[in-house]
């Protein structure tokens, strides 16, 4: 499997534990991940997507401000023609109680998937297999199941 995933921290934030443990993640389970960091623009999640070719952007926050940083970011993907299934996770939202008007909000702002801070990497990595149209090798289904 060859499939590139993009994956940094959005806007201000600087909170880099989550993106290590989501590399580590989608590393083991054959990703080619890209890892920008923190405090990354919108404009750098669309240059490394063209760069790298990228079939996923993944969007990391968990400072509560993600709303305001994602504002506009799915047209800079469009802009420079990135065609790749995008997701967001973490804390989103300050006092984020009520976490399907969350998910609401970013899907509205044109994401494929929204995760809350509670999420398992492991379902990230199964919904963006789906998402991706993968399917388990033999090799996979061992590994799984052992």
């Amino acid at each position: 499997m060859s499939n590139t995933v993009v994956l940094g921290v959005i806007g201000s934030d600087a909170h880099v534990v989550g993106i290590t443990i989501l590399e580590q993640a989608f590393s083991t389970a054959g990703f080619d991940v890209v890892n920008l960091g923190v405090q990354t623009s919108r404009e750098e999640f669309a240059e490394a997507a063209v760069t790298h070719e990228a079939d996923a952007v993944l969007v990391s926050s968990l400072y509560g401000h993600a709303e305001q940083d994602c504002r506009g970011f799915h047209e800079v993907l469009a802009e420079a023609d990135v065609d790749a299934v995008t997701y967001i996770g973490g804390n989103l939202a300050v006092g984020q109680d009520d976490f399907e008007r969350t998910r609401e909000t970013f899907r509205a702002l044109g994401f494929d998937r929204v995760f809350d801070s509670e999420t398992d990497p492991e379902e990230a990595i199964a919904a963006l297999r789906r998402d991706l149209e993968i399917t388990p090798t033999e090799a996979d289904r061992l590994t799984v199941s052992s």
